[in-house]
C-alpha cells in the first residue's frame, strides 16, 4: 500500500538487481508465451478514423492506483456498488481518462475500466480472491470477497491497454514502515536499527530477510505478468512504479511529526523511524522500483518512472510542496482520523487523517502525467 531516488544510483546489495533481473528473465524466457503479431494486406483498405473502436484500457492496481482518500469515493457513498476497495475520483486512472477523453491518441475515444483495490497484493491481479479492507462505512460482517481484478476488469482479446500499479503490498511495504517506527523507539538519529534487523532476517513480527522480500517479489510479479498477457494477449502492458515515499537525506525529517513518518499510537504514545532507517526505506523502495522496471521490460512492457519526476516532493516535504502524505495528513472528511493497523491504532489529531503514507492529490496529478504519456506512446 506503500518508494527514490534517480534509478542511476544503487542500493545497498546492488548486485541484488542483476540478481533480480535474472530470475525474472528466467521466468518470462520459461513461462510466458509469445504474443502472435497479425499481419495485414498491403491491399487492404485502412479502416477511416471515425469507424475505429474504443480503446479498451483496464487500470489494476492497489491503493496508489484507487487513489483511497483523493477526491470523492467512487462508487458514491451510500451505493449499492461499493466494493470496499477504495478507488476514487482524484485517483490517476480517471485523471488519465479525463485528459485522453480531450485529446482521443490516433483519433479514438478510450473506454477505462478501473478495478483497482486497496490493500490488494500481486496475486490478487490475476489468481487470488481480496476481501477489501476499506475503513468507510463497511458493511455489518465486513466487505465481501472479491474476484481476481483481471476477471473483474473482464480481460480479453479485445483489450488494448492494462496498467499496472502493484507490489507494495506484497513486500510488504506497510509491515517495513511499522516495523521502522517500532525500532526507532529511544534510538538516535542515526541508528539504523530496522535496516540491521532486516538485512540479517527480519524482525521477530516479519521473519523473512530484505534480499528474500526482493527474490520473492520478483518471482510473483514475473509470474503476474505472465497471467495478465494470457488473459489479453493483444493488450500493451503498462506497469506503473511507485513515487518518492521518503527523502535520500533524512535528516530533513521531522521525528516528532505525525504529517512525516512518526505516528501517535494508542497506549503507547509517539513513536518514529530513526533518520537512518528512513534513508534506507529509500533504498528499498529504489530497489523495487528497479526489479517491476527490469521484470516489465525483459517481458516487452513498458515501465512508468514516477520517482524520478517526484524527488523533493516526499512525505518530509512541507505541506505545499509535499505529494506524498504521512502517516497523518489530508483527506476527505470521510476518512477516518484513527485507523488499525495490526497491534497498532494510530491516532491523528489537529485536522489530519489517518493517511498512512499514499499519495495526495498532487502525487496522483504527477503520476496521472507520466502515465497518460505512456498509454499514448503504446498506442501510437
Amino acid at each position: 500500500m506503500f518508494q527514490i531516488v534517480p534509478r542511476t544510483s544503487t542500493p545497498t546489495g546492488g548486485g541484488l538487481v542483476r540478481r533480480a533481473a535474472l530470475v525474472a528473465l528466467a521466468a518470462l524466457t520459461l513461462a510466458v508465451p509469445a504474443t502472435a503479431t497479425a499481419s495485414t494486406s498491403a491491399a487492404a483498405a485502412p479502416v477511416p478514423l471515425a469507424a475505429a473502436e474504443p480503446v479498451q484500457w483496464a487500470a489494476l492496481g492497489d491503493s496508489y492506483t484507487a487513489g483511497v482518500f483523493v477526491g470523492e469515493p467512487r462508487p458514491a457513498l451510500g451505493s449499492p456498488d461499493r466494493d470496499g476497495c477504495d478507488r476514487t475520483t482524484g485517483s490517476y486512472p480517471n485523471l488519465v481518462a479525463a485528459g485522453l477523453a480531450a485529446g482521443p491518441p490516433a483519433g479514438r475515444t478510450v473506454e477505462l475500466t478501473d478495478v483497482s483495490c486497496g490493500a490488494a497484493v500481486i496475486g490478487d491481479i490475476a489468481t487470488l480472491r481480496q476481501t477489501p479492507i476499506s475503513p468507510v462505512q463497511p458493511p455489518e460482517g465486513g466487505w465481501p470477497s472479491v474476484a481476481p481484478q483481471v476477471d473483474r476488469a473482464e480481460l480479453n482479446a479485445d483489450t488494448d491497454v492494462v496498467t499496472i500499479g502493484i507490489g507494495g503490498n506484497s513486500l510488504p511495504f506497510g509491515t517495513i514502515f511499522l516495523s521502522c517506527l517500532a525500532a526507532g523507539i529511544g534510538q538516535p538519529d542515526e541508528a539504523t536499527p530496522c535496516r540491521d534487523a532486516y538485512e540479517a532476517g527480519g524482525p521477530v513480527f516479519d521473519p523473512e530477510s530484505i534480499y528474500d522480500k526482493y527474490d520473492r517479489v520478483t518471482r510473483e510479479y514475473a509470474a503476474m505478468l505472465r497471467d495478465v498477457e494470457q488473459k489479453a494477449p493483444a493488450a500493451k502492458i503498462v506497469t506503473v512504479g511507485y513515487p518518492t515515499i521518503v527523502p535520500a537525506d533524512a535528516t530533513t525529517c521531522d521525528r516528532q511529526d505525525t504529517t512525516e513518518l512518526a505516528a501517535d499510537i494508542k497506549g503507547v504514545g509517539k513513536i518514529s523511524a530513526t533518520h537512518g532507517d528512513i534513508a534506507w526505506l529509500n533504498e528499498v523502495t529504489t530497489h523495487f522500483n528497479a526489479i517491476i522496471e527490469a521484470v516489465t521490460e525483459l517481458g516487452g512492457g513498458t515501465f512508468v518512472d514516477t520517482a524520478t519526476s517526484s524527488v523533493g516532493h516526499d512525505l518530509c516535504q512541507p505541506r505545499e510542496t509535499k505529494w506524498v502524505e504521512g502517516v497523518c495528513g489530508e483527506a476527505g472528511s470521510y476518512w477516518p482520523t484513527e485507523v488499525t493497523l495490526g497491534l497498532f491504532t494510530l491516532t491523528c489529531s489537529d485536522g489530519n487523517r489517518a493517511t498512512v503514507v499514499h499519495p495526495g492529490t498532487a502525487g496522483h496529478r504527477n503520476t496521472a502525467t507520466q502515465v497518460e504519456a505512456a498509454i499514448r506512446g503504446v498506442l501510437t
